[in-house]
């Protein structure tokens, strides 16, 4: 390729990444970082179409496999690669949507096969004897227990779990309120056996000489101050190891148990996708859609740990 022949490609490209730049601004509406991924990602491409001295409008499907089988030879993770290619095809949805060209040569342009990793699950055994370890003789034994149960009936995220206030405990309506991601709140069915342990734990906690400004929260560290994520982990793991479990627990796996065991027992997924405060319909429009009293009486119903604890009750 001569020179000025290589000068004009470049001036051209340039030109056309600079419209495409401006439509993803304003048709896209992305944040900073995500438009620097993109035009990052493209300018992969057109390094690779500049050395295979391919025009940019001229690209055929055979050649964006060649650059994606190269990606994969350099040992690129296959997110990545997904996520180059989905770039690339924005780039030239573009080019069809400003007649740049005729045809969309990405069209069947497949990414790489991402296999997802679930998380660990407990089962019910597998829970009962990890709260089981807890020597309710030591000084925070009690404490420990309620937060297991509480992270189990509940499936908070560990950070809801050591922000919970006193004051948004509502008992005797079997809810408590959560703030979770983006400071949004939900309120989230709290069972009966969480209560009972969150009870017993109370009086042990007015023991506590507790820290200005922490006085709401529900879980204390013995410094009187809110528990630390990391805390929260250390508990899980050393009770988990006394139990003889060799998954790889920690809090979020009794969020993620939580969700199965609801959902293995029936429950409506809705009914669980409300309460984990999932961000497609943890919302206020979502919560007027779904009543309350039957969101409540779906988690009561099928978590298996009230199942068992009604069963007890009854003898």
């Amino acid at each position: 390729m001569k020179t000025n022949e290589k000068r004009n490609n470049k001036d051209k490209n340039k030109q056309l990444i600079r419209k495409y730049r401006q439509y993803l601004l304003l048709e896209k509406s992305l944040s900073k970082n995500t438009l620097d991924a993109y035009l990052t990602d493209l300018d992969k491409l057109l390094s690779f179409l500049l050395l295979e001295r391919i025009d940019i409008f001229d690209v055929t499907l055979d050649n964006l496999q060649s650059f994606a089988a190269g990606l994969h030879d350099i040992g690129i993770h296959p997110r990545s690669q997904a996520r180059i290619i989905s770039g690339i095809k924005s780039f030239y949805r573009f080019l069809i949507l400003d007649d740049y060209i005729q045809s969309d040569p990405t069209e069947l342009l497949e990414g790489p096969k991402i296999g997802f990793k679930l998380p660990e699950v407990l089962n019910l055994e597998e829970i009962d004897s990890i709260i089981s370890t807890i020597d309710l003789e030591k000084k925070e034994g009690q404490r420990n227990r309620a937060i297991l149960e509480t992270l189990y009936s509940c499936g908070l995220r560990v950070s809801e779990l050591t922000n919970l206030k006193i004051s948004e405990l509502y008992f005797d309506d079997g809810f408590i309120k959560v703030e979770g991601k983006g400071s949004k709140q939900r309120l989230v069915p709290i069972s009966p056996r969480a209560i009972k342990e969150i009870n017993f734990y109370l009086p042990e906690r007015e023991n506590i000489d507790v820290h200005k400004d922490f006085e709401d929260f529900l879980f204390l560290s013995r410094r009187g101050t809110n528990l630390s994520r990391i805390m929260i982990f250390h508990i899980i793991k050393e009770q988990a190891k006394l139990a003889g479990i060799k998954k790889n627990v920690s809090p979020h796996t009794f969020r993620h148990s939580f969700a199965t065991h609801l959902l293995e027992g029936g429950a409506n997924l809705r009914a669980i996708q409300c309460m984990l405060g999932h961000e497609s319909i943890a919302t206020t429009e979502i919560y007027t859609h779904i009543d309350m009293n039957m969101l409540r009486s779906e988690i009561i119903e099928h978590h298996p740990r009230n199942i068992k604890y009604r069963e007890k009750e009854k003898k």
